[in-house]
């Protein structure tokens, strides 16, 4: 990958101040940067006298990595590559369903946005449930506010696949639940130690060649976000990016599905829209807008972007209490 000093000519933002302090922490490449500890560089920056103008910089190499192309590939490799990440994962909601295109991706990260009470926890709750039960996979839960309901997960369950859950009820229960791993977080601190966890974990099962995870939930990325992007400037825009880049990373390298959800905020005319800027728009595969009618079980959902969906596309689904 570019040094520094060859990006410097494009990026004139990492200049010679900026590559020494660099040089001085073993970076002097772009692949150098990958693999540092980007919480212990943000912390070292922010000591400086230069501070601003180096989480600038920071923020620079991470829009660089960000926007690196793949390599070229034949028609043999694009072949196998989409044999092994175009599968599907099932919602549970047919209307959503229909509208991916079968499900959530293997391989890409769907954002789900919408306000207050329009159902995404219950959409991610249901998702968890037919993923462990249809798909037989294991689910990574990251829930930041105290939202996950194992009570609503049986429920869901009774849903999916009765009369079967009725006739062995307890024992399709518990492998569900010992599929669905929810962890709490509340900080994006806190999400880079789980992801990075988990990494090392797949890495090793991968060795193994035995990847039982298939799906990643995060409810709310949005609330780990915004705070550091309200008070940190550039260094919040980095960290954002660094955790969608952590997060596309793992979808593809071991085959993952992601979901994360997303609030809304006013948009023109004061029609809702997606909120964390318009650098977060480009970092996501598919998004999504949800919202609900006042007072009943029917979702309105529809489609703003997907890699080979037009937008605009619109469908509505029930989500029994």
């Amino acid at each position: 990958m570019a040094s520094l000093k060859r990006l410097e000519t494009e990026f004139p933002i990492l200049d010679r101040d900026f590559q020494s302090f660099c040089a001085l922490r073993g970076i002097f490449t772009v692949q150098d940067f990958l693999i540092h500890d980007l919480q212990s560089l943000v912390a070292d920056a922010e000591q400086q006298t230069s501070s601003e103008r180096f989480m600038q910089a920071i923020n620079q190499v991470l829009c660089v990595i960000d926007g690196l192309h793949r390599p070229w590939s034949n028609g043999v490799e694009l072949m196998e590559d989409a044999q092994k990440n175009k599968h599907v994962l099932s919602t549970g909601c047919e209307g959503m369903d229909f509208l991916l295109r079968g499900g959530l991706h293997k391989g890409q990260v769907t954002e789900l946005a919408g306000p207050s009470s329009s159902g995404k926890t219950q959409f991610c709750l249901l998702t968890a449930s037919t993923v462990a039960y249809k798909h037989m996979g294991g689910v990574i839960y990251l829930d930041t506010g105290n939202s996950f309901s194992a009570k609503r997960i049986a429920q869901f369950l009774n849903q999916i696949s009765r009369p079967a859950f009725d006739e062995m009820q307890p024992i399709v229960l518990q492998k569900v639940m010992n599929s669905i791993l929810c962890q709490s977080v509340f900080d994006i601190f806190s999400m880079f130690d789980v992801l990075h966890c988990l990494e090392s974990k797949l890495k090793s099962q991968m060795c193994r060649g035995d990847n039982d995870e298939i799906l990643i939930i995060i409810d709310s990325i949005s609330s780990l976000i915004t705070p550091i992007l309200g008070s940190s400037g550039s260094q919040g825009r980095a960290l954002m990016v660094s955790a969608m880049s952590l997060l596309k990373k793992l979808a593809h390298e071991y085959n993952l599905a992601v979901l994360v959800t997303n609030h809304t905020v006013g948009g023109d005319g004061g029609i809702p829209k997606p909120a964390l800027g318009e650098s977060w728009k480009t970092l996501t595969h598919v998004r999504l807008l949800l919202s609900r009618d006042c007072g009943s079980d029917t979702y309105h959902v529809s489609l703003l972007k997907h890699p080979s969906a037009a937008s605009g596309k619109a469908a509505k689904f029930i989500i029994n209490n």
